[in-house]
């Protein structure tokens, strides 16, 4: 899940595949050429007889095999055929995201130069695609993924369920985010997760005793079986013990998320699902629909994670993030909530990047729901496990999709170092626009 301080902070230089069209008229063959460049496959992806070439990259036989890497590539383009989901509606009016000339983003890892090209040859990403002022500038699928396949979100789901939050808030809906969240869900008054202001739910700093290190027996696989079994309800029940103070030191642990699902389904009279559809979704003008992968057992969507879309609508997202808010002139969600959300110094000083401590590392901070970056300027990226992120660059209008297979969870502790290497890649980018 985190990233990794760098071994090489020199600026990366950027090239680009063909030079810059100087007239606004291009002729038909050279736009054709422009889209194939645009959207040319790496090569070779990484272990690809590993994760299923030979067997078309099946989809695994249950929702429980398919982490399994002979499934991983095909489970997380199809994840809704596993379990029961619930559908968000696309735009009537879909936000059309223009393809620009070409640019193989240049980067430094490890004191090596490398291209995006390359980037698609040493990592296990299933799909790249970078905008710059809501234009696409760089396109990139592995392993046989294509933009129209709805790909698994993991943890980047959280994010948006942050900003459903928002929404609420700012519709009067949710009060004050100082409330508890046992004010909108009396099921959970007296228990923990019930007594803790949703602020602190949303910062991950709920001071329970928690420990998600993605092992068979962690405390989110206990919880995540509880949900299974019994619900939401009696999964936060579950959670007894405060180790600290709520609001003082973050502790990343998806069952706040969940709880905090629970809070907007309340005080919205609505399904995740629908809510979102109705405030974000389509306000963002997303192109395809997105699914959500609800719990049997209470009808409830899975918060935390398992949110499916495809990687332009990931970028649709993502851009009105960089626009502050704005799509097509229209504001979605205000620019103050966005920055209550993203900016570090609305943060409390201990979840500010270089201050916010974190398995060894201050490299990170947390917002609300979602990560902070270091730098001259406000960057935050929605990230999930195996590879999954959404890097934001507000000033310089960048958004850098992200998604992948990643050998592990966390991405950097099997040695494949994937996380330092994307987030290398970003570097690359902002160099072309801009300064770190």
């Amino acid at each position: 899940m985190l990233s990794q301080a760098f071994a090489d902070d020199r600026p990366p230089r950027t090239d680009t595949l063909m030079p810059t069209i100087a007239s606004g008229w291009q002729s038909p063959l050279l736009t054709l050429l422009l889209l194939a460049a645009c959207t040319q496959p790496a090569l070779a992806a990484p272990d690809e007889d590993i994760l299923g070439k030979a067997q078309g990259y099946p989809v695994a036989p249950s929702y429980a095999k398919s982490r399994q890497e002979p499934y991983r590539v095909g489970s997380f383009s199809a994840l809704e055929t596993l379990v029961p989901t619930c559908t968000l509606a696309p735009s009537a009016t879909p936000l059309p995201l223009p393809q620009t000339t070409p640019i193989n983003f240049r980067y430094h890892f490890r004191g090596q130069s490398a291209t995006l090209d390359d980037y698609m040859q040493h990592q296990r990403a299933t799909g790249v695609l970078i905008l710059h002022d809501g234009n696409i500038v760089a396109e990139r699928y592995n392993y046989d993924r294509s933009a129209d396949m709805r790909m698994l979100s993991n943890s980047m789901a959280k994010t948006i369920t942050g900003l459903g939050l928002l929404k609420a808030r700012e519709a009067g809906l949710i009060h004050s985010f100082e409330d508890t969240a046992a004010t909108y869900v009396p099921e959970l008054k007296g228990t923990l997760y019930g007594e803790t202001k949703i602020i602190n739910l949303m910062r991950m700093a709920s001071g329970a005793s928690y420990v998600e290190d993605y092992s068979n027996d962690d405390d989110r696989a206990r919880y995540n079986r509880i949900t299974h079994l019994q619900g939401n309800i009696a999964a936060a029940r579950s959670i007894t013990e405060r180790a600290e103070p709520e609001g003082t030191r973050f502790n990343y642990a998806g069952a706040q998320t969940q709880v905090l699902g629970l809070v907007l389904r309340a005080a919205t009279h609505k399904s995740m699902c629908d809510y979102i559809e109705t405030t974000i979704w389509q306000p963002i003008g997303a192109q395809g629909k997105a699914t959500w992968s609800i719990n049997p057992v209470d009808q409830t969507e899975v918060a935390q994670g398992d949110f499916n879309a495809t990687v332009r609508d990931y970028a649709r997202l993502g851009l009105m993030l960089a626009n502050d808010g704005v799509v097509a002139g229209a504001p979605i969600i205000r620019t103050d909530s966005l920055l209550d959300m993203t900016d570090p110094a609305r943060q409390p000083a201990a979840f500010r990047p270089g201050q916010m401590l974190w398995h060894g590392s201050n490299y990170l901070g947390y917002g609300l729901q979602v990560w902070l970056l270091p730098g001259s300027h406000r960057r935050f990226v929605l990230l999930g496990i195996y590879g999954q992120a959404i890097y934001v660059d507000p000033e310089l209008k960048l958004v850098m999709v992200h998604t992948a297979v990643g050998k592990d969870a966390a991405g950097d502790a099997s040695g494949s170092h994937l996380g330092a290497e994307r987030d290398a890649l970003f570097r690359g980018v902002v160099a072309q626009y801009g300064r770190w």
